[in-house]
């Protein structure tokens, strides 16, 4: 009897994690080259920045006509154009603090969902790279 009810706790842990990350939503990121000029949420107001450097710029997917603005997001990396390009395993939050494609910066590619910091991308991808596949989730 016991074994049966640990069996169907994990069975709906296990339910559970799907559920959860059933909920993602998936796009493309790319990257900021420093320095990084904002300007539509927060003009150039630097206090509105998370001091650990780890924001991003909004695609026109997500951009929401600047709702978007103060959202946060958890981001992971889960595919590139090169091998071994995501770091396994590793999600960070983010804050959106402008719009990519008014962006007075220039972001590694242009139609990415999200724009990344470069300390926010350095996180979960190599760096060198230009591009990756992320999932995110509000």
């Amino acid at each position: 009897m016991a074994k049966l009810q640990l069996f169907f706790q994990s069975l709906v842990v296990i339910l559970a994690a799907l559920f959860f990350l059933s909920h993602a939503d998936v796009g493309t990121a790319a990257q900021y080259k420093t320095p990084y000029l904002p300007t539509a949420c927060y003009g150039n107001d630097a206090s509105q920045f998370p001091s650990n450097n780890l924001f991003a710029s909004a695609g026109e997917g997500i951009w929401d006509n600047g709702a978007a603005c103060g959202r946060q997001y958890l981001v992971r990396c889960i595919s590139a154009a090169h091998p071994r390009t995501c770091k396994p395993g590793q999600t960070i939050q983010i804050k959106i603090v402008d719009r990519a494609l008014t962006s007075v910066s220039r972001p590694s590619r242009n139609g990415a969902t999200m724009v990344l910091s470069t300390t926010a991308f350095g996180m979960i991808a190599n760096p060198s790279a230009s591009f990756i596949n992320i999932e995110f989730q509000q």
